[in-house]
């Protein structure tokens, strides 16, 4: 109203009403939406996609939860949600600013040189000044912390059922606060993989593969489950307590996912920048459907039966492969970059089971795996990133992140033990560890 008036008035009746006059100084000093949009809208952009990855906790507790044998799942429960908050104060006291160095590595803070406070936005911050950044460092923080729980979740999911719950969470401060900060530096921080034209638009290596090769370190440590692998090598199925729990997982994330690609964006100031999410919405989405029906056939076809838990992941390995690059592709190139990490499920799960490595839920095929085929997919619609600039960055994560966690899992399994004994893995981790039973009415399975 102050602009139209100050537009639609001559300017003798401005001099005329010296009210008048005052409100349209204060129209003038105030910045207008096109000078503070772009701000208000990534930092939105920023909040939603952030709730939205939050709410993926929600999925990988349900898809445990229902993976695991029933005498098992208030464990998962509980890992679950000790997990997401130590991520949260780890990645605020030592990870955001070891991710994000900025000029160097010797940040001050109020503990020490690598750890920070990670002061936020003053409280009423000027919109002048606000301008100034494209986000807020609140938004911003909070986005990039719910990234480092789902890492977390991953290893979670594939050593169910067999370790204990305080080594594993060690593990989780580790992972959390220093282990995945470091490597993200390397791409997301501006370090040195980002400088050789590495490209991994939302984590496909940086945040699945990373999560894929710490379980793997960890599952050759702790060993498989007891009955899984038979003496003469035969595999020995141990179904899961609720596949509609598990689908449930899924389906949240699923939706959780939007937010974990579309948020990648970074911007949300612009026409483009905001077709550009619509469009990570389309091909997030298309991966997935086709990652869950190539699973569907597939299973059919050599199953005689189409396997859920296959199709289920299916859809998380679709997800995981447009990762790397939802924009670029068309909706048919979103289509069977998707299509083939269900593919590589269906394939992956066995030829784990003929090395006897245990992955409950299947999280090594759908997050390793995935993600190898992912990041190596943004090639082909990327012209800008090359075979031998992914294929490097993706050994070096390898590299890195598998070496750190079998030398952690090996320190913890030496000084306090991994693994619960034979009784309790036999009578459930739930009672054990916890005292307590998700379905007490029923008698254990």
């Amino acid at each position: 109203m102050k602009r139209f008036m100050k537009t639609g008035l001559a300017a003798g009746a401005l001099i005329a009403l010296p009210s008048l006059a005052l409100a349209q100084d204060a129209a003038e000093a105030a910045p207008g939406f096109d000078e503070i949009g772009p701000y208000i809208m990534t930092t939105l952009l920023f909040c939603m996609a952030g709730f939205l990855v939050f709410f993926m906790a929600a999925g990988f507790a349900m898809l445990e939860g229902g993976l695991v044998r029933s005498k098992n799942v208030t464990m998962q429960m509980t890992k679950n949600i000790a997990l997401y908050s130590l991520a949260a104060i780890m990645y605020w006291l030592i990870g955001f600013n070891l991710m994000y160095p900025g000029d160097g590595w010797t940040i001050a803070g109020w503990v020490g040189p690598f750890f920070s406070q990670t002061v936020l936005d003053p409280v009423g911050v000027p919109a002048a000044d606000a301008a100034l950044d494209y986000a807020s460092i609140g938004s911003d923080f909070f986005f990039q912390l719910v990234f480092v729980a789902a890492t977390a979740s991953i290893v979670s999911g594939a050593l169910a059922e067999r370790i204990k719950l305080w080594p594993f969470l060690i593990f989780v401060i580790l992972l959390t606060g220093v282990m995945y900060p470091i490597s993200g530096s390397w791409q997301w921080g501006g370090g040195w993989l980002s400088e050789a034209g590495f490209s991994d638009f939302a984590g496909s290596t940086v945040v699945h593969s990373v999560g894929g090769w710490a379980a793997l370190a960890g599952a050759i440590v702790l060993g498989p489950r007891l009955g899984k692998y038979g003496k003469d090598g035969k595999v020995h199925p141990i179904p899961g307590s609720n596949l509609a729990l598990a689908t449930l997982g899924t389906f949240i994330l699923w939706l959780g996912w939007f937010g974990f690609n579309g948020g990648s964006q970074l911007a949300m100031g612009t026409v483009g920048d905001v077709s550009d999410v619509s469009r990570i919405f389309a091909n997030t989405n298309m991966a997935a459907a086709a990652g869950s029906v190539a699973a569907l056939i597939l299973t059919q076809v050599l199953y005689k039966k189409p396997d859920l838990t296959m199709v289920l992941n299916g859809a998380l390995a679709g997800l995981v492969s447009i990762t790397a690059e939802p924009l670029a592709p068309t909706l048919f190139g979103a289509l069977w970059i998707g299509a083939v990490g269900g593919v590589i499920v269906v394939f992956a799960v066995p030829m784990l089971d003929k090395f006897k490595i245990d992955d409950v839920v299947g999280a090594i095929p759908v997050h390793l795996f995935a993600g190898i085929w992912g990041t190596i997919a943004v090639v082909f619609y990327n012209g800008d990133a090359s075979l031998g600039t992914q294929l490097m960055g993706i050994i070096a994560y390898g590299v890195f992140t598998f070496a750190a966690s079998l030398v952690l899992w090996l320190i913890i399994k030496a000084v306090m033990g991994l693994r619960v004994d034979e009784e309790t893995e036999i009578n459930g981790l739930d009672m054990a560890e916890l005292g307590m039973e998700a379905y007490p009415e029923f008698s254990k399975s």
